[in-house]
C-alpha cells in the first residue's frame, strides 16, 4: 500500500471511462481473475488510501487484519441478526462485546447492561446521534404534547460534527431550531457553558423548548472537549437530553490518562464511539450507549410480527435490535470486535493508541523547533493542528493573508506525498496532522514534517523573489 500514492492523481469521471456501459450478460472467461486485474491497474492506483502510513489528513479508519478477518468471517455467516430470535448468538455477542468494550473505556456503569443501561453497535456517529435525538424527541412530545415539534431545540458548539445537524433535520427539528454556539481559541474551541445556559434561557423566554445537547469529546477540527460536567448541570435545569459524541477520542478513554476528558460522564443520557476511527475494528463499527434504552425501544420500537416470534424468547426479557436502530436488517459487526478485544487485549490496544499519542508529540516537537511555524491548538491526542506564519517582512500581516499563505503550503505538501488536510476556526486557517494509520511509523512522522519544511522553505522564497521584484518596481 505504501508504494501507491495516497491520494490519486485523477479526475472526476476517469473509471467511468475505462469501464463497460454494462454488465456483462455472461461470466467472462476467467472472470474473477480478470476482475482483480481491474482491481491492480484501475481500482487501487485510483484510491484514497486511507491505510496508508502516510495518510494524515483525517481521522483514522483504523485497521487490523484480526478486524479484517472478523469481517470475513462474519461475511461468510451472513447473518441478519435483527432480533434474538434471528440470530441468538449474534444477539448475545453484542450485548456481551458492548458492556466489555464500555468497561475498557472506563465508561459509567449506568450505560452498561450490567448497570441497568445497554449498548449496540451500529455503522456511523450520525446513525448513533440520530437514535438518540429521536428517543429524546419522543419522551419531551409525550411530556408536552405530540403537536410541539416546532417548538423543539437542539444546541452544539460551531465545532460539532455537522453529522448533528443531519441528524436533526432528519428528526424534525427545524433547521432555524439548531443552536451551533459559537466558540473561541482561548477556550481552546470548546463549548462554553454560560453560553449554552443563555442560549436555553433566551429559548424558554421565547416560548421555546430546550430539547437536546450534543457535547463532544474530540472534535473533527482541532479535538476539542467540551466539558461535560459543566454542561450537564446546565442542561439538567432544563431537563434536556445529553449526547456525548466521542467518535474519534473515544477510543483513547482505553488508556487511564485520558479518562479525564470524560469527567462527569456519569450524568449523560447516551455517548457514541467509533470502534472503527482508532481501536483496530475496522470500517464500521459504532458504539452508541444509552441509560434507558426502553427509551429507544418506545421510540424506535416496531410490533412484532407473528413471523419473527420465537417460542424459545416468550417469557424472557430478551433484546430485539431492530428496536435500538433505524434498520432493520443489520451486520453482525459484534464478532470482528469481539476478536479484537480478545486478540489485543486492553494492553494491547493501550499500546496502539500510544504509540500514535507518542508520534504526533514528535511532530508537535518538530513543528515548535522551527520560528517559522507555530502549534494553533494544544494537543490533546493524535492531532497536530499547526500553521505557516506569515513573514511580516515580506509585507505579509493579518488574518487573511497567513491563511491564503497556508492554503497554498497544504497544496504543495499534498502534491509533494503525505497527505494532509486543513481546519478553520476561528476564523484561522491551519494544517492538521492526524496520526493514525495502523502502518504508520516514526519514520513517516519525520519524512511528512520534512516535506512540510522543505514546501515552505520553496514557498517562502518564491514569495520573496515575488516581494523583491514588486518593491523594486515600486
Amino acid at each position: 500500500m505504501g508504494d501507491y500514492p495516497v491520494h490519486p492523481d485523477v479526475t472526476p469521471g476517469f473509471l467511468r471511462r475505462q469501464l463497460p456501459e454494462s454488465a456483462p450478460f455472461h461470466p467472462e472467461p476467467d472472470a474473477f481473475a480478470a476482475a482483480m486485474k481491474d482491481v491492480r491497474d484501475l481500482i487501487l492506483p485510483g484510491m484514497t488510501h486511507w491505510q496508508s502510513p502516510r495518510h494524515f489528513a483525517h481521522f483514522p479508519a483504523s485497521g487490523s487484519t484480526v478486524g479484517a478477518l472478523g469481517e470475513a468471517l462474519a461475511a461468510g455467516i451472513n447473518s441478519v441478526p435483527f432480533t434474538w430470535a434471528a440470530s441468538p448468538a449474534a444477539t448475545e455477542l453484542e450485548t456481551v462485546v458492548v458492556d466489555w468494550l464500555g468497561k475498557a473505556l472506563h465508561l459509567p456503569e449506568r450505560l452498561l447492561f450490567c448497570g441497568g443501561g445497554g449498548g449496540t453497535l451500529l455503522g456511523t456517529s450520525c446513525e448513533a446521534i440520530l437514535c438518540a435525538l429521536v428517543a429524546a424527541r419522543d419522551r419531551k412530545l409525550a411530556e408536552i404534547g405530540s403537536t410541539r415539534t416546532g417548538d423543539l431545540v437542539v444546541y452544539c458548539s460551531d465545532q460539532t460534527h455537522f453529522a448533528f445537524r443531519k441528524a436533526a433535520h432528519v428528526a424534525g427539528i427545524p433547521r432555524d431550531n439548531c443552536r451551533a454556539l459559537p466558540t473561541c481559541r482561548d477556550d481552546m474551541f470548546a463549548l462554553s457553558p454560560t453560553q449554552l445556559s443563555a442560549a436555553m434561557q433566551a429559548d424558554v423566554d421565547a416560548g421555546l423548548v430546550p430539547l437536546f445537547l450534543c457535547a463532544t469529546v474530540g472534535t473533527t477540527q482541532t479535538t476539542a472537549v467540551d466539558p461535560i460536567r459543566d454542561l450537564c448541570a446546565v442542561a439538567a435545569l432544563q431537563g434536556v437530553w445529553v449526547h456525548v459524541d466521542a467518535a474519534y477520542a473515544g477510543s483513547a478513554l482505553v488508556c487511564p490518562e485520558f479518562r479525564h476528558v470524560v469527567d462527569g460522564a456519569e450524568a449523560v443520557d447516551s455517548f457514541s464511539m467509533n470502534a472503527h476511527k482508532w481501536l483496530l475494528a475496522n470500517t464500521d463499527c459504532c458504539a452508541l450507549w444509552v441509560t434507558r434504552p426502553a427509551l429507544l425501544v418506545a421510540a424506535l420500537g416496531t410490533e412484532q410480527e407473528y413471523i419473527l416470534k420465537d417460542a424459545a424468547a416468550e417469557g424472557h426479557d430478551v433484546v430485539d435490535y431492530k428496536d435500538w436502530s433505524v434498520t432493520l436488517t443489520r451486520r453482525f459487526r459484534a464478532l470482528k470486535l469481539w476478536l479484537v478485544l480478545r486478540c489485543y487485549g486492553i494492553e494491547g490496544l493501550r499500546a496502539h493508541i500510544r504509540a500514535h499519542v507518542r508520534m504526533a508529540a514528535l511532530f508537535e516537537s518538530m513543528v515548535r523547533l522551527d520560528p517559522r511555524f507555530e502549534v494553533v491548538t494544544t494537543r490533546q491526542f493524535a492531532l497536530v493542528c499547526f500553521r505557516l506564519r506569515a513573514p511580516k517582512k515580506l509585507g505579509l500581516s493579518g488574518e487573511k493573508k497567513a491563511n491564503e499563505i497556508n492554503r497554498r503550503l497544504l497544496e504543495e505538501v499534498n502534491a509533494a506525498g503525505p497527505y494532509m488536510s486543513s481546519a478553520n476556526a476561528g476564523g484561522i486557517y491551519m494544517l492538521r496532522c492526524a496520526i493514525g494509520s495502523t502502518l504508520t511509523e516514526e519514520r513517516h512522522v519525520r519524512d511528512a514534517w520534512k516535506v512540510v519544511q522543505e514546501r515552505a522553505t520553496s514557498l517562502l522564497r518564491k514569495m520573496e523573489m515575488t516581494y523583491n521584484v514588486a518593491a523594486s518596481t515600486y
